[in-house]
């Protein structure tokens, strides 16, 4: 148990090290790019070093993978070269239950990643899209609710509000929908309501509508009008409603599985969402599977030359599981692999394989 308490404190202050390292790097890279990307909008400098700190956490959440392999390496070559994995061979420890307290403290680490630091992630990305579209005079279009579907449109001077019961995959058909305009200096000033509505460039055009005249001083049920077809101006595009939904990244995990819901009600694809979901509790067994990985390869005495070698065959094959991991998760958000299966794949597949070849270690 000492010797396991051990392995876990080394291994954390391991981690802790690589990640302090790779916070100061990626802040410092991050800041520069900001400043080059905002250089000919009108922000201050303050204002890019918090859009830097709120865009930091994602780029580390990113490269958690990459941080576990580097952090394992860094542990069991400071093992090697101190021969402490040879005593405690000597001692009649297997170097597998060597790796128990690693590969548990790897685990908690995934656990504490999704737990804790996803809706932390979620917030700081929300906050950051929404100060690059001030920078930008952008602002997000689309809105899910428990009552359906949200949409914005218009200008300064005059605001619509849409509020639909469900769409289409893209967001250009609604059913059951309600057309709200506002005037800045007048307030209301009519409502549309719809069976349907479609939108072409420039307008939608409802279906089987009835229209109420709010301003002035006449009742509007008694000024309302029935439209087989009724044209309403828009501002808006098909990739101005697309775009809205953001990336499932800025969704905190807690909140995913509802907004999973909410999508599917409303009538889009949650197929990009529900892999994301599927992914991220499948973080604990990928950071287990990094940690194999490196010990696969470094989890001995070196000699020579050989130290390098087995330490970028470990970084290789980590980044094969890596991009084997991008690519099945696009597979799965296109919809050619199960959600559960490209998510949960390459993590196994990599824990297998690691401990295949740690197994041919000891017996060898």
């Amino acid at each position: 148990m000492i010797l396991h308490r051990y392995f876990a404190r080394r291994f954390t202050f391991s981690f802790l090290g690589v990640f302090a390292v790779f916070v100061m790097i990626l802040t410092f890279i991050d800041f520069v790019d900001q400043l080059r990307r905002y250089a000919n909008a009108d922000a201050s400098l303050a204002e890019i070093a918090v859009l830097t700190l709120l865009q930091t956490p994602e780029s580390i959440y990113g490269i958690l993978p990459l941080i576990m392999i580097l952090a394992t390496i860094t542990l069991f070559l400071g093992l090697a070269r101190s021969s402490e994995l040879v005593v405690t061979r000597a001692a009649g420890r297997s170097g597998l239950r060597a790796l128990m307290a690693p590969l548990v403290v790897a685990f908690l680490i995934g656990v504490l990643a999704v737990a804790v630091m996803n809706p932390i992630v979620a917030a700081t990305q929300r906050q950051a899209e929404a100060r690059i579209d001030a920078l930008k005079g952008e602002s997000s279009v689309l809105s899910l609710g428990s009552t359906g579907l949200w949409l914005r449109q218009g200008n300064d001077d005059q605001q619509t509000v849409i509020q639909a019961d469900s769409a289409n995959l893209d967001g250009t058909e609604l059913n059951g929908v309600t057309f709200i305009s506002f005037d800045r200096t007048v307030g209301p000033i009519q409502r549309i309501e719809a069976a349907r509505a479609e939108l072409v460039a420039g307008a939608w055009v409802a279906t089987n509508a009835k229209l109420w005249p709010l301003s002035g001083n006449t009742t509007p049920e008694a000024a309302a009008s029935l439209h087989p077809q009724l044209t309403i101006p828009s501002t808006l595009t098909a990739d101005q409603i697309r775009d809205s939904f953001g990336t499932p990244s800025s969704i905190p995990i807690w909140d995913l599985p509802q907004f999973i819901d909410r999508l599917r009600a409303a009538g889009f694809s949650a197929q990009r969402h529900e892999v994301w979901f599927q992914m991220e509790l499948a973080m604990p067994a990928f950071m287990a599977a990094m940690m194999l990985i490196g010990a696969a390869f470094t989890m001995r005495h070196q000699r020579g030359g050989r130290v390098g070698l087995m330490v970028l065959m470990a970084i290789m094959f980590s980044f094969a599981i890596y991009f084997l991991r991008n690519f099945a998760q696009i597979l799965g958000e296109n919809g050619q692999l199960p959600a559960a299966l490209a998510a949960w794949a390459p993590p196994l597949a990599a824990i297998g394989l690691s401990l295949g070849f740690l197994l041919h270690q000891e017996d060898g």
